[in-house]
């Protein structure tokens, strides 16, 4: 009998165990993650991923518009992020002794800072949602005041703080009680305002862009808000966890504003170059000194990844590529082509209303036709639930055109697109090439797809 050789081997396990990932999500985690997969056929099995693409076991290249979420900003596998973190683990560093400073998050807070000259510190934490987290708390404690105003529809996270200014209920449904914190209709300053005269405000946070429905502030309504906030001493929080970076076409995206300058900013999902989980959260010197105000409170808000070497290493590099590689200017100019040519088809499409966004931040809406026949199948796929059609347009852009999209929002006929920031023309005409396809067959005839929609409907009645 061959004895089995000893310890771990990665790709021999991937190689006997990784055909069953599917069965392995359902067994011993979310069971309905695997379970809707196979409903709109996203039960793909992906083998490796470059840059902009990821690739099937057949080697088919499929074209990720949708980058994890916002994470891989650089694409997948960047080379430079690559060597970085090859290069921190062979150094053997003295990592997270907890009773030194390491020299990177240093580094990496400086670099971060340059690009938002009126803030002093940074907090290192190891997602968004913990980069919001440390917001709302520096926020409450600088201020001594209990409330956050956010926005209707707002994402910032889904831990219980982040959970509290969240601005979807079906989110939000059975995990009350949350912080004491109030919801604004987006643009609102009368609103905000009245919040604010109370007196128990402590900030308001904000996306300079919506993730949810790709909804940007309102011209004027940053400027604007962050004069009241001023003036009843309350704090201007901006969430750039998803627009931050380069993704709306300037570093940050409140920078699309002159004149802002919030009092805490919080950035996370592209920090990571894809590879280890990295949050920050960016502020005044004055609110970090009243956080941490004495040697007794030196530990009263802290991570235990944060600031790890690893993950310092990859935001470093991530920082260098941007400049480098003039990503921002791409952004703008490859984002510019990529929304002009979309929405070059509103008029074309009746059942295409709006094209929205900026940089590379971009929303496709849906809504009803003027057509008797197009109104009558749009009629049904909403009677069953809202955001059906939009499905019915992201699963042939994967299955026939090979295109990872994704529907911005639940009950929203809304496509968000968040490529890879270093997407150039090649990928613009492919997409639009692709979406032009499935709106001539959503116009057309049809069958396959609004046969496909049938589908959905009888699943939405079933959920219900």
């Amino acid at each position: 009998m061959t004895e089995q050789p000893k310890g771990f081997d990665l790709a021999d396990l991937l190689a006997r165990r990784g055909g069953e990932r599917y069965e392995l999500h359902a067994r011993y985690l979310n069971h309905q993650l695997p379970r809707m997969l196979r409903t709109i056929g996203f039960d793909k099995v992906y083998e490796r991923a470059e840059g902009a693409y990821v690739y099937d076991t057949e080697g088919n290249d499929y074209l990720d518009m949708l980058a994890g979420f916002g994470v891989m900003g650089l694409g997948r596998h960047h080379p430079v992020v690559r060597k970085a973190l090859h290069d921190v683990i062979d150094s053997s560093l003295a990592d997270l002794t907890r009773f030194d400073c390491q020299p990177l998050p240093g580094l990496l807070a400086e670099k971060l800072l340059t690009q938002t000259p009126h803030l002093d510190r940074v907090y290192f934490g190891n997602s968004g949602a913990e980069a919001v987290e440390a917001a709302l708390k520096f926020a409450r404690y600088a201020t001594g005041r209990p409330r956050v105003v956010y926005c209707a529809h707002a994402f910032h996270g889904l831990t219980a703080g982040a959970l509290s200014v969240n601005g979807e209920a079906g989110f939000r449904d059975g995990f009350a009680p949350l912080l004491p914190d109030t919801a604004i209709a987006m643009g609102d300053l009368a609103a905000l305002e009245r919040e604010l005269v109370r007196g128990d405000v402590a900030a308001f946070v904000v996306e300079p862009i919506q993730g949810k429905g790709v909804y940007p502030t309102p011209p004027g309504f940053l400027r604007a808000a962050q004069e009241l906030l001023h003036k009843y001493k309350a704090l201007l929080i901006v969430d750039e966890v998803q627009t931050g970076l380069g993704r709306t076409g300037d570093f940050y995206g409140f920078q699309y504003e002159a004149g802002v300058e919030p009092d805490l900013v919080c950035v996370a999902k592209a920090l990571s170059g894809g590879y280890v989980p990295v949050g920050a959260t960016l502020g005044r010197d004055w609110i970090f000194r009243k956080v941490y105000s004495s040697m007794d409170r030196v530990l009263v808000h802290s991570a235990s990844f944060g600031g790890g070497a690893q993950a310092m290493a990859a935001g470093l590099a991530v920082l260098s590529v941007l400049e480098d590689e003039h990503i921002v200017a791409n952004v703008r100019v490859t984002g510019e082509l990529l929304r002009a040519r979309l929405a070059a088809l509103v008029d074309r499409y009746e059942l295409l209303h709006a094209v929205r966004g900026r940089g590379l931040m971009i929303g496709i809406e849906f809504g009803r036709p003027d057509s008797i026949k197009l109104r009558s199948r749009w009629t049904v796929l909403q009677a069953a639930r809202k955001g059906l059609f939009a499905q019915m347009v992201v699963v042939p852009l994967l299955r026939k055109h090979r295109i990872l999209t994704q529907v911005s929002g639940d009950h929203m006929e809304v496509i968000k697109l968040v490529p890879p920031l270093i997407i150039g023309e090649r990928e613009v005409d492919r997409f639009v090439a692709a979406f032009t396809a499935v709106m001539d067959d959503a116009h057309g005839s049809g069958g396959l797809m609004w046969d496909f929609g049938k589908t959905l409907v009888k699943q939405a009645v079933a959920n219900r």
